[in-house]
């Protein structure tokens, strides 16, 4: 297995650009494996993280450790000096966002805490993971260029199309999508989101519970972007799921309405199929 991991996918706020984020750790495999080995409860390490080839000294900290606050799961942060170098590299990286919110800040009643919303067309991301090192993180930027880049490359396309050229490289000369550099950071994301995951599942379908090509010691499994990428843009782990490929075909053939709340498919013959695996929708 690669030893390049996803960790988080992290939208640019204000403490991301001084100081550090948390990282929460619901539905992590890899990474939590990784922590579970040498971070206790109220203990930190320091760490490396890497930015576009520069390496910057940080903590990670594990910050459940007072029981007042009964916490089920640990909670992990990741912090560095503040307005230090990692900092101010960040904030040259993210300077839409940076100065959007900069400018808010400045200009808004002292008084107001609340967290500053970021217009959609300055939202930026921050993508963190793992090296085969324990104390080391890959850090990779998603501007608000970048984001721009992929909608134009994406527009007009077919979402089973786009999925297949994001997951398995499938080429179709008709299908018009520019392999630019932005849609492979992106196809890398994705993969690796989905990747997780599938070893969360055990490459078991979300929907039929089952773990197809066991008996021939193989296992196949997808991953399906519940809103349309082509559409939403949104690879987060709560926008995918796993499935089997014939799920996966049905789906994108019948096009059922998922109902978040009750975890289920709709379709328009009235049938409705709730998932019988579900640990992070």
């Amino acid at each position: 297995m690669t030893t390049e991991n996803y960790v988080y996918k992290k939208e640019v706020d204000w403490s991301l650009l001084m100081e550090g984020l948390a990282l929460p750790m619901e539905n992590q495999v890899v990474f939590g494996q990784i922590m579970g080995r040498f971070l206790a409860r109220g203990q930190s390490k320091d760490i490396q993280l890497y930015l576009n080839g520069k390496s910057y000294e940080a903590k990670i900290v594990n910050l459940n450790y007072d029981p007042k606050f009964n916490r089920k799961n640990d909670t992990y942060q990741i912090r560095y000096k503040r307005n230090g170098e990692l900092a101010k590299a960040l904030q040259t990286c993210f300077f839409k966002s940076y100065n959007y919110i900069k400018n808010v800040r400045e200009n808004r009643d002292p008084s107001i805490r609340t967290m500053i919303k970021v217009p959609e067309k300055y939202k930026e991301y921050l993508v963190i993971y793992t090296t085969e090192y324990d104390d080391s993180y890959v850090l990779e930027t998603i501007v608000a260029d970048d984001v721009q880049i992929l909608k134009d490359t994406v527009k007009g396309q077919q979402e089973r199309m786009v999925e297949a050229k994001i997951n398995y490289d499938v080429t179709d000369e008709e299908a018009g999508i520019t392999v630019n550099v932005q849609f492979v950071k992106i196809r890398k994301l994705n993969r690796k989101i989905g990747q997780n995951l599938k070893l969360l599942y055990g490459y078991r379908c979300q929907i039929c519970g089952k773990l197809i090509g066991e008996e021939y010691g193989s296992h196949i499994a997808e991953t399906h972007h519940i809103d349309y990428f082509v559409k939403s843009l949104n690879n987060d782990a709560s926008n995918q799921m796993v499935v089997c490929p014939n799920h996966h075909s049905i789906i994108h053939d019948a096009d059922p309405v998922f109902d978040r709340k009750n975890t289920a498919y709709i379709y328009s013959n009235g049938i409705q199929q709730k998932l019988v695996l579900n640990m992070h929708l």
